[in-house]
């Protein structure tokens, strides 16, 4: 890689990390605010990220891509079942993918490959439920909707330090992952949130209205 290539490699990094910390914080920050926190100028970042829009459909769509590969992982895992599901669930809380769906869904309109890749997700999603129900390690009425609202409750704890937001994120976690384990005590109330609604979130609000 030449020198010029590896410097936008490197800045696009910053700049993604920056976007991260930024839009997870305030949505409605400006632009101006990722090239500050990233240490790049205003103008390497709007040729890599034209509109405030490109940038954020860059960081949920490989927020997206992280936890499939996470979903991944854990169906082709040979490890004992429930390891694998405990180890999935707090991945994703350390990849911290769920906060992007709490803060941004809905602030701006996703591209058609990014519902075409949420729709994949949806399948690996119920194929990683069955591979756990099927090992008797996971209790038959959780739903991945239940899931989804587990990590992102998870992932609105913020206590200000970022290793103790992160220490005190998977202590939350485990307490979540003993209900979740079979057979469980008592059956759940009510049903879990649907695919229609989960997806419905990153409808552009204004659209919705």
């Amino acid at each position: 890689m030449s020198g010029r290539k590896a410097q936008a490699a490197r800045n696009d990094k910053l700049i993604l990390e920056a976007a991260h910390e930024v839009f997870v914080a305030d949505p409605e920050a400006p632009i101006a605010e990722v090239a500050k926190r990233a240490g790049v100028g205003i103008s390497a970042l709007y040729r890599r990220y034209p509109s405030k829009e490109d940038l954020l459909r860059k960081l949920c769509g490989d927020g997206l891509t992280r936890y499939m590969e996470l979903v991944r992982e854990a169906l082709d895992s040979d490890a004992e079942p429930w390891e694998v599901f405990r180890t999935f669930m707090r991945e994703v809380v350390l990849a911290d993918t769920p906060s992007i769906t709490v803060r941004l869904a809905g602030t701006f309109t996703p591209t058609a490959d990014m519902f075409a890749a949420g729709v994949e997700g949806d399948a690996l999603n119920r194929a990683m439920l069955e591979r756990f129900r099927s090992a008797e390690v996971l209790r038959e009425d959780v739903e991945a909707g239940d899931l989804q609202m587990i990590t992102e409750s998870v992932a609105s704890i913020d206590i200000g330090d970022a290793e103790r937001t992160r220490e005190v994120r998977l202590r939350i976690l485990e307490l979540h992952l003993q209900a979740l384990r079979a057979p469980g005590a008592e059956p759940l109330p009510g049903s879990a949130v649907t695919d229609e609604e989960m997806g419905a979130r990153w409808i552009p609000k204004n659209v919705k209205e």
